[in-house]
């Protein structure tokens, strides 16, 4: 094969390239080749140089809250001709001219697939709900951005343009100038805690009106920029855009709709169907290129015309990773390789960069503010609501590309939009960040504990979830807590999600909030089966409240929604999975690292009680005869507030008539307890108030745990199915034994933390402890050295509450006492829990 040959020749502004067609794949080295010579080894090349660089840059600004398309244009900017691209040798050999092509057709039918998945996504009824404050604040957003980029466009672009390509090139800069970025700013808001908050929906709301606002535009100015000889060609090009929609809307989607009638409920989807589909997303994008729009135009109508439900489903997860995550990228990356900084030649418009970016930036933030102090809405939330609704990306850069390959973008017009839009982007989250503070209203309550929650008052209760496997040992667990008429339980069930880098997650969440339809991600065959379990353990039990939500979030802060909610919902009990799961042979393995993450941070932060449940598997409630007993629970009773926690909770359990429940409080020998002879000569000093505070500690708790013990002993005297019993022991290796010994009677363990405790019956157990979290006991409880099939509730009880101190019951109205220093927990900004029923 031989040598590429091209050639360059300037013509005035035209680079003409010619190469040979023939040169796709190498020989190899061997046969002397070089595989950059050839245009398959040199986009592999290409297309691992921009994802790595572009996820180096993502790695490096993300403690500056960057979003990732501000690391993927600035990827894109390091390897143009900025920065690197300015080594003629680097240019040459890793971008030469001739390898564009390739890379700008990638990039498209990357761009091409992902507006697909976008409109896929993408629910239209939300635009039908939307209030007028939204719509307002969409329009208003826009106009004066609009105003902005007509004043600019004659400074630069210039008064000596022929009147329409001056209006084509306005038409560009104000859609540019104007255009809110949906997807990235649903990113944004997730990552400030804001998606759920009423801040949050309505800048997600407008958002999605001013995309929509901004498409028929863009297809607007792509008609006058591809036919400026007439404006009858535009209008040809406007009346066939819209016969195209009502094609898809009249006849594609009918025949969509047959394809999923034809698929039983629950059965994957015929691969013909497919195809077919992602085949229509070409034919879509080529009809509307072929009349005039972009293709990105027909394959964001034809995305938009999937019915929601199972085939959006199937077609997001055979798509979303290798499009979002590859060729996406690339889109961005390209676009920063357009970019040339040093095209900006005078100082002078340096100058007109700064003041476009400032005055289109106050442009958005001027025309949302005065739409929100109509509506009577606070100033710094305005303010807020206009800056968040500067978050430029996807749309601008498409914007930006049609309008540079179409020449009504020069290199220096083009270079200084690309800017605006990095600069507007990287500056929204940090500045929201540090400026809005959302005034979260603390609520206070006493009921944040079982044992301070009334015997003969509901009882709520947060249940986190991970996964199905999670919920049947919940159910067990939370059928045996004994809901009656006089104390109903309401339970939230909350299943946790990963926050993934892609933009579109939260697009969804925003949608399935408003539409109460499940998310459609991949975790919605999930959801769905955590649902409808939950949701038939309430339609077959009595006084059991079920409400589904779900939390999509990163697993790092993911503990302050647990804990919001928590709070909002006045729960007196969180219940959260171990981040270990039993084995086939009885020992434990870890499922998700991150998941004892979100454990130790829920325990240090909550503003209530928390029980980690270390599943091991629960018996159901089926009953052969009335008497027969369905649960055994055993409560390891050791002293102090975590312990009385428990027992509470094991108390409230043997008031159902098929649980027994024994209690088996660990008393120390006389022998293990120290002598003062034992103790270190500074212990002697009976003038330190250190020894004094840990003396009058011990000996209040000591009393709190003999009053508690005699009040449920004396209660439930006469009931057959409870056992109260002491053990005497002298160290740790006595008090597992005995452990060991209770093993095959029961089903569950609830055993107290124990933090900040110490007992001569726990010595030696921490000394090789593997999870703190759970304390001496529940450690060893929940080792895979301790084979067992029964499960562990481990409980930590909410301690920021004294006795003496006074708080409001749950239902009570706002203005009641209000305990300001009791809350050992600081609230967070409210997170992303989202209702899915």
């Amino acid at each position: 094969m031989e040598k590429a040959e091209y050639t360059v020749a300037n013509k005035s502004d035209d680079t003409v390239v010619c190469y040979s067609p023939t040169m796709i794949t190498t020989n190899g080295v061997w046969q002397g080749d070089n595989p950059l010579d050839y245009s398959l080894p040199l986009f592999i090349l290409q297309l691992t140089l921009v994802v790595v660089t572009t996820r180096l840059l993502v790695f490096i600004l993300k403690p500056l809250r960057q979003p990732r398309v501000v690391s993927e244009i600035l990827g894109g900017v390091l390897l143009g001709p900025s920065v690197l691209g300015r080594s003629v040798n680097f240019a040459n050999t890793l971008f030469p001219l001739r390898s564009v092509m390739v890379l700008e057709t990638m990039a498209n039918i990357g761009l091409l697939y992902f507006l697909f998945l976008v409109g896929v996504e993408m629910d239209l009824s939300v635009i039908r709900r939307t209030g007028k404050k939204a719509l307002a604040i969409a329009i208003s957003g826009m106009i004066l951005p609009f105003v902005i980029g007509i004043c600019f466009s004659f400074i630069l672009h210039g008064n000596e343009a022929e009147p329409l390509a001056h209006a084509t090139y306005v038409l560009f800069l104000g859609v540019a100038l104007s255009v809110t970025a949906f997807p990235v700013l649903a990113r944004i808001l997730a990552e400030l805690k804001l998606i759920n908050s009423e801040i949050g929906k309505l800048a997600m709301s407008s958002a999605l009106i001013n995309d929509m606002c901004a498409w028929i535009l863009l297809a607007l100015a792509i008609a006058l920029a591809e036919n400026d000889s007439t404006s009858l060609a535009s209008l040809w090009v406007v009346l066939s855009s819209a016969t195209f929609v009502a094609i898809c809307i009249l006849v594609v989607r009918p025949a969509i709709s047959w394809m999923i009638r034809r698929t039983p409920e629950g059965e994957s989807f015929n691969e013909f169907y497919i195809c077919l589909i992602l085949t229509g997303v070409m034919i879509s994008g080529f009809i509307t290129d072929a009349i005039g729009t972009h293709s990105v135009f027909g394959a964001f109508v034809f995305g938009l015309i999937i019915p929601n439900g199972p085939l959006g489903v199937t077609l997001i997860e055979k798509l979303e990773d290798f499009v979002s995550g590859l060729l996406l990228p690339l889109f961005f990356a390209i676009s920063g390789l357009k970019t040339d900084v040093a095209s900006i030649r005078e100082s002078q418009t340096w100058g007109i960069l700064a003041v476009v970016i400032v005055l289109s930036c106050a442009g958005k933030i001027a025309g949302t503010v005065l739409v929100t102090t109509f509506y009577h809405m606070p100033l710094s939330e305005g303010f807020t609501l206009g800056l968040l609704m500067n978050t430029k990306g996807l749309i601008e850069m498409i914007v930006l590309n049609v309008g540079k390959d179409q020449q009504v973008l020069d290199d220096e017009s083009f270079a200084i939009m690309v800017i605006i839009a990095v600069v507007m982007t990287g500056i929204i989250s940090p500045i929201v960040a540090t400026i809005y503070k959302p005034a979260r209203r603390f609520v206070p309550y006493k009921r944040r504990t079982i044992q301070r929650s009334k015997q003969d008052g509901e009882l709520r209760v947060l249940v986190c979830v991970h996964g199905p496997r999670n919920v049947p040992t919940i159910i067990n667990l939370l059928e045996a807590s004994n809901p009656t008429k006089k104390s109903p339980i309401c339970v939230y069930v909350l299943h946790l999600v990963e926050l993934t880098g892609r933009a579109s997650a939260m697009l969804i969440v925003h949608n399935t909030r408003g539409s109460g339809r499940p998310a459609l991600n991949r975790t919605q065959a999930q959801s769905d089966h955590i649902i409808h379990a939950f949701e038939n353990f309430e339609q077959n039990s009595s006084f059991v409240s079920i409400q589904p939500l779900t939390a999509i979030s990163p697993y790092s802060s993911m503990h302050e929604d647990i804990c919001g909610l928590a709070e909002d919902k006045r729960v007196a009990l969180i219940i959260i999975p171990f981040h270990k799961q039993q084995t086939v042979d009885g020992g434990m393995e870890a499922t998700n690292p991150a998941f004892r993450t979100v454990n130790q941070n829920l325990l240090a932060n909550a503003p209530c009680s928390v029980g980690i449940l270390v599943d091991r598997g629960l018996s159901g409630s089926t009953r052969l005869a009335a008497n027969e007993v369905a649960h055994h629970v055993a409560v390891l009773f050791f002293g102090g507030p975590d312990d009385r926690e428990a027992l509470a909770y094991g108390w409230r359990m043997c008031e159902n008539t098929g649980t027994s429940l024994t209690v088996l409080r660990f008393v120390a020998s006389d022998e293990s307890l120290p002598s003062t002879t034992e103790l270190p000569p500074h212990v002697h000093d009976q003038d330190d108030p250190r020894i004094l505070t840990a003396e009058t500690n011990g000996v209040q708790e000591k009393r709190f745990d003999e009053e508690y013990l005699n009040e449920f002993r004396t209660k439930s005297a006469e009931n057959e199915l409870v056992v109260y019993a002491e053990q005497v022991v002298n160290n740790g290796e006595e008090t597992v034994a005995v452990i060991r010994s209770l093993d095959i009677q029961h089903d569950l363990f609830i055993v107290g933390r124990g933090q900040g405790m110490s007992s001569p019956v726990t010595t030696g157990l921490t000394d090789w402890s593997e999870c703190p979290e759970l304390g001496a006991i529940g450690d060893i409880l929940a080792s895979s050295d301790f084979a067992s099939t029964v499960s562990v509730l481990v409980i930590q009880q909410y301690v920021g509450l004294m006795p003496h101190e006074t708080a409001a019951i749950p239902d009570s109205p706002p203005g009641q006492p209000d305990d300001k220093h009791a809350n050992r927990w600081t609230p967070q900004a409210s997170g992303t829990a989202t209702p899915v029923f």
